[in-house]
């Protein structure tokens, strides 16, 4: 057991719902506070003098200069599992290329799937790790990752390994998620129904035997699966046993409704929903999860998430780190940007990127700075926790901590 602290304010997001608005007065902040942590878990909190005086024989972890501490960051979306690199879509399309201009001249997702199947296991697996320690450096603490890059059983369950072993070299939690119905592959023979049947046939079954994801995700769009084949294989998937995901509305309306009626956890971009679909999600428990990275690398509109959380969505925030739509990977400075254009308060961004976040992926011990969860927090050298926002990603994590321990 040891005291950690003293910090200039811990902000602990403790008692806020997880649906709907949120104002910055219904921020708990504790001034010159200390955590203490017993077994990887917090045990308490609350003024650092008090807790020290209270627990005097305790080992203390002192916390030099002024600095705020905040629930570690989780990223809920991504797809950081890839090889190659996509820098001429980039520039391809802010020339005024078309989607199908780039996939055509070599480009788009086929591109990043063949750069993967032909990387190695060890490229693969160092790239992959230099981008989740790029990740805990900002303070995120769970990273979801996704398949996606393989498109057939040799190549998904290449990279759902790949994340295996990556969570044994690095203190993060990942949570995987097989994302094999990404789009039709070119070299598969059939039509998109038979290669969603392949993929419930072929593929998830030997996930399941070897426990490489419990989570199944889908991108329902025009360029992808469509809406009925799409539901039906989500129905499939629950029946063996998965949780389910769907990346939903990026440029076309509809499909964040399918993802309400099968009891998807999230339904994931969400650019495009109209506004009867957001009461559609509003009254559902399925997270509505912006992606504000696609939305710059694209140059389309933001998810409404000002209308997702007046309607009393659970909306939480992710970077969607990938090699295409959203190279980025800063899930600060994104969401520092979707809180400007989208008029969001404080509480409502660290609400969609700690214990939000957290639901859409099944996690209760996380999220929040309260006794009985999982101590992981980040600090910054600050004394006022809202420059974290107000640097826009350019006030670097000073410390983070998992189960208690400082690995960064």
């Amino acid at each position: 057991m040891k005291l950690i602290g003293p910090f200039k304010q811990i902000v602990t997001l403790a008692g806020l719902p997880l649906r709907g608005k949120l104002s910055d007065e219904q921020l708990q902040v504790i001034t010159d506070g200390g955590i203490v942590v017993n077994d990887g878990k917090i045990q308490n909190i609350g003024n650092f003098e008090a807790l020290k005086s209270e627990n005097q024989n305790i080992e203390t972890e002192t916390i030099e200069g002024e600095q705020i501490v905040l629930p570690g960051f989780v990223d809920a979306h991504t797809h950081i599992c890839f090889g190659g690199n996509r820098a001429n879509d980039f520039a391809m399309r802010n020339a005024g290329k078309t989607y199908l201009e780039i996939a055509e001249s070599g480009g788009g997702i086929w591109s990043s799937v063949q750069h993967t199947r032909n990387a190695s296991e060890e490229e693969l697996l160092t790239t992959l790790l230099e981008r989740i320690g790029f990740l805990v450096s900002l303070g995120i603490t769970t990273i979801e990752i996704k398949s996606g890059y393989g498109l057939d059983v040799e190549n998904e369950l290449k990279m759902l390994r790949i994340i295996k072993k990556a969570q044994d070299q690095t203190k993060a939690k990942l949570v995987p998620t097989c994302l094999s119905a990404h789009l039709k592959p070119r070299d598969f023979e059939g039509s998109n129904t038979e290669y969603l049947n392949y993929i419930l046939t072929e593929i998830l079954p030997k996930v399941k035997e070897e426990g490489l994801a419990k989570r199944v995700d889908i991108f329902i769009e025009k360029s992808a699966f469509q809406p009925k084949e799409s539901k039906d294989f989500l129905l499939k998937t629950k029946d063996l046993g998965f949780d389910i995901t769907v990346h939903a509305d990026q440029f076309t309306p509809g499909s964040s409704r399918i993802a309400v009626e099968v009891g998807a956890k999230s339904a994931d971009h969400l650019e495009a929903t109209i506004d009867e679909d957001i009461e559609f999600l509003a009254q559902s428990d399925t997270v509505a999860t912006a992606l504000p990275g696609a939305s710059l690398g694209l140059g389309e509109k933001f998810t409404p998430a000002r209308k997702l959380l007046d309607a009393g969505a659970i909306v939480a925030i992710a970077s969607d780190w990938n090699p295409g739509s959203a190279p980025m990977g800063n899930l600060i400075t994104q969401a520092s940007i979707l809180a400007t254009f989208e008029k969001l308060t404080t509480a409502e961004v660290l609400a969609g990127m700690t214990f939000r976040a957290a639901y859409a992926l099944g996690l209760e011990d996380i999220g929040k700075l309260e006794s009985g969860k999982k101590a992981d927090f980040v600090t910054f050298k600050t004394d006022n926790f809202q420059n974290v926002l107000y640097n826009q990603g350019s006030l670097n994590a000073e410390h983070v901590y998992i189960d208690g321990t400082q690995i960064h």
